[in-house]
Order: C-alpha cells, then sequence, then structure tokens
C-alpha cells in the first residue's frame, strides 16, 4: 500500500471540497445504496490530527500507476472504475482486490488475471484488462490527440449491459455502443477527425439522454458551420439518434463554437459545464445552454458580442489547459494539463460562479487530465504524463483518489 499524500489547502478550498465529499456524516464512508448501486468497500486514507485551524488536508491515495495516457473514466453501477488508455486503445477495470477476474478479460493482456505490470493497482485496487479494441488511430499519425477516449455507462447498465466510447479511425471521431468483451457498435459517424482538438467526452445528462463533446479537429471553421458535427456538443437518444427538443429537429447538434472540449459535468441543478481548451488567449469553462454559440473561431473568452455566450470562468492558458471536469455538488472540480492542477470553481444556484478558481495540487502530479465523483463521493483524477507533452515519472500514469478532512469529515 502506498502512503497517503496529505495537503494543506485554504479554507475556501476546504469548503469547496467538502461538496466533494457528499457525506452525511462526519466520517468517510461509503452512502447509502441508490439507483446507481452499491458502492464498493474502499480503503480509507488515515491522518494525525492538525494544530492549525486554518488549515485542512486533503488526503491523496494512488489507486492505479503505469497506465498508458489513462483518457476516459466512469463508473459501474457497483462502482468498479472503467478506464480507456488513449494511445494503447486498452479498456481497464479498476475495483477492490477482492474482486474476482473479469470474465471479459483481453487474453492478449495476459491470462484474464488483475495485471501487475505494467498497470498496477495500490491501495487495495487492482487493475484488470477487459480488452483491447482495434481500427483505432491517433489521428494523424501516432503524435495526434485521437485515439480510444470518453467513456460513458448506460444509467440502465443493470439490464442492458451497456458502455458507450468515444474513438478515432483513419476517418473519423465514432460513438459506439459496446457490451464488455464484445465489438463497438458504431452510432455516430462521421465526426471530424485530426490530428489535434478531437474532443472526445461522453456523459449521460439527468435527461437520460448521451451528449458529447467534439473538437474543430483543426479546422475551427468547422465550429461554426452549423452542418458540421465537429466544435458541438451533441446531444442524443442512447441509440445514438437526435435526442428530442434539440435545437434543430433532426439535428445531433446541441450547441456551437467550441475549439476542443474535453470535459462535461452537470450540477445539482441541471446546468451543463464543459471544459475548452483555447489556442493562445483564454481556456474556458462554459455553462451550456441549447441553440447558443460560445464564439470560437471569432472569440476566446469574453467578449462584447451579444450572438456569442460568455464563459462562467476563462483562464490563461499557461496556468489551465483543463481537460477533465466533474460536479461536487456546490462546485465544479477541472483537472489541468499544462497548469498541471486541479482547479477548485464554487456555483451559485444559478449556475454562477463565486469567487476566483482555487488551485490544487499545484505540480504534485504533473499532468491532471479527466475528473469524477465516484460512488462514495471520493474524487478520482488521472495523470497525462505519457502524452507526449509530459514528464512522467516511474509510476505514471497515475489515478488518484481524493477526500478531504476537515474536523473529521472525509477520514476517519
Amino acid at each position: 500500500m502506498t502512503a497517503t499524500l496529505f495537503v494543506r489547502v485554504s479554507r475556501l478550498t476546504a469548503g469547496l471540497v467538502l461538496a466533494v465529499s457528499t457525506l452525511a456524516a462526519c466520517s468517510f464512508g461509503p452512502p447509502p445504496p441508490d439507483q446507481a448501486g452499491q458502492p464498493p468497500r474502499l480503503p480509507t486514507p488515515s491522518t494525525s490530527s492538525s494544530s492549525d485551524q486554518d488549515d485542512s488536508q486533503v488526503a491523496v491515495d494512488v489507486v492505479a500507476k503505469g497506465l498508458a495516457v489513462p483518457w476516459g473514466l466512469a463508473f459501474l453501477p457497483d462502482g468498479t472504475a472503467l478506464v480507456t488508455e488513449r494511445d494503447s486503445h486498452r479498456l481497464l477495470k479498476i475495483g477492490p482486490a477482492t474482486d474476482s477476474a473479469s470474465p471479459d478479460a483481453d487474453p492478449s493482456a495476459g491470462t484474464g488475471q488483475p495485471s501487475a505490470d505494467p498497470s498496477q493497482g495500490t491501495d487495495g485496487m487492482v487493475v484488470t484488462p477487459v480488452q483491447t479494441l482495434t481500427g483505432i488511430t491517433n489521428g494523424g499519425g501516432d503524435g495526434g490527440d485521437g485515439g480510444l477516449l470518453g467513456i460513458a455507462v448506460s444509467p440502465k447498465y443493470q439490464t442492458d449491459q451497456t458502455v458507450y466510447i468515444y474513438y478515432t479511425t483513419d476517418k473519423d471521431n465514432r460513438i459506439a455502443s459496446l457490451k464488455l468483451g464484445g465489438t463497438p457498435k458504431p452510432l455516430v459517424t462521421g465526426i471530424p477527425a485530426g490530428a489535434s482538438d478531437n474532443g472526445g467526452s461522453l456523459g449521460f445528462g439527468p435527461d437520460g439522454m448521451l451528449y458529447a463533446t467534439t473538437g474543430d479537429a483543426g479546422n475551427p471553421a468547422a465550429a461554426a458551420d452549423p452542418k458540421s458535427l465537429a466544435g458541438k456538443i451533441l446531444r442524443m437518444t442512447p441509440d445514438g439518434k437526435p435526442a428530442p427538443g434539440n435545437p434543430t429537429s433532426g439535428s445531433l447538434v446541441y450547441a456551437s463554437g467550441l475549439r476542443d472540449p474535453e470535459g462535461l459535468a452537470w450540477d445539482p441543478g441541471k446546468h451543463l459545464y464543459v471544459t475548452d481548451l483555447g489556442n493562445t488567449s483564454w481556456d474556458e469553462v462554459d455553462q451550456i445552454q441549447p441553440g447558443k454559440d460560445y464564439g470560437w473561431p471569432t472569440v476566446e473568452g469574453t467578449g462584447d458580442n451579444p450572438k456569442y455566450a460568455d464563459p462562467v470562468v476563462q483562464l490563461k492558458p499557461s496556468e489551465a489547459g483543463c481537460a477533465g471536469l466533474a460536479d461536487s455538488g456546490n462546485s465544479l472540480v477541472a483537472g489541468c494539463l499544462t497548469g498541471t492542477r486541479l482547479y477548485l470553481i464554487q456555483l451559485t444556484d444559478a449556475g454562477g460562479t463565486l469567487g476566483a478558481p482555487d488551485p490544487l495540487l499545484d505540480k504534485a502530479y504533473g499532468r491532471l487530465r479527466t475528473v469524477a465523483t465516484a460512488p462514495d463521493g471520493s474524487i478520482w483524477v488521472t495523470t497525462s504524463n505519457k502524452d507526449g507533452q509530459g514528464t512522467p515519472t516511474t509510476d505514471d500514469d497515475r489515478i488518484l483518489r481524493m477526500v478531504l478532512s476537515d474536523s473529521g469529515v472525509g477520514l476517519s
């Protein structure tokens, strides 16, 4: 078991991360079962008390290491994590060591038993290869940022056993449904692909519809073209058809004018947010509203043109490069690549923001990409130091699990 890292954070940050925990009692543990299923029994970090009453502690455990650019992260109803590796095109399961090996484990990745090398689990968790998907490329050659990207779990997984993946081929980006261990069934094809700016996140909204983020694929004009699926937020039924109530009947397009959106999350008020990586001026966190144009390529950040929707947060690219995004109750948690940190963004009930984003884990783990809220209320974060732009350590890439101690909340 690896040691738990404790990071002191400000009282403002403490309040934000407390929302992440979403725990009713003052001790860490899984909440009661709900429609998502019973969370797994995960190890609980331990700590000594602090004498500084103005500080709180964020406990960070490494639950997996030795991965190859983990990109997508989602949870099955039993709390097991599903992770995609962008470059290897592998799909992995991460769960408690007491779990049996997946019956769908990829024979080419080993015997189907929990892997020990190079993908290692720590702190009572094991990493099990499920399958390696074929027909996937990275877009524009080996150095592209496409590949096996986002993943989402069907809200009806317990009955339909289906997950959804976003991936790049030598012709396009695609969204497909998948039974674990089986062959992907393409639902949406023809999403423009390129060496960069492929977008790639997937998520089911409170309305039961599947949402996808697409990048401009290196062609900025496509983001403003209503006939192109590039630079958009797409909204569809679980079978890949345009969702009822979309701004244009018969179209998948829900919002446009985005450069490279790579994260999406909903707050308790059902407001949708995305992170959008800018070019040179500003990175954005946008609250997405149907039919709105978010300005790219005409505008980066806040503008003075009423035709375009302004972001709720704009950040300097050198301090951000935020890709992943998760909801934590009263705040958003953004994972940032270039900025090598998390940003915690406090929200109002109306979907606005309170104060400036608060940085956390600055430079502690290198490039941070995907952020997801686990069924037990903890926050899971993937590093992306093997993506060709980072400086990997011997443990990279890693998946982190984060909880907070503040007067005992979040820790035993």
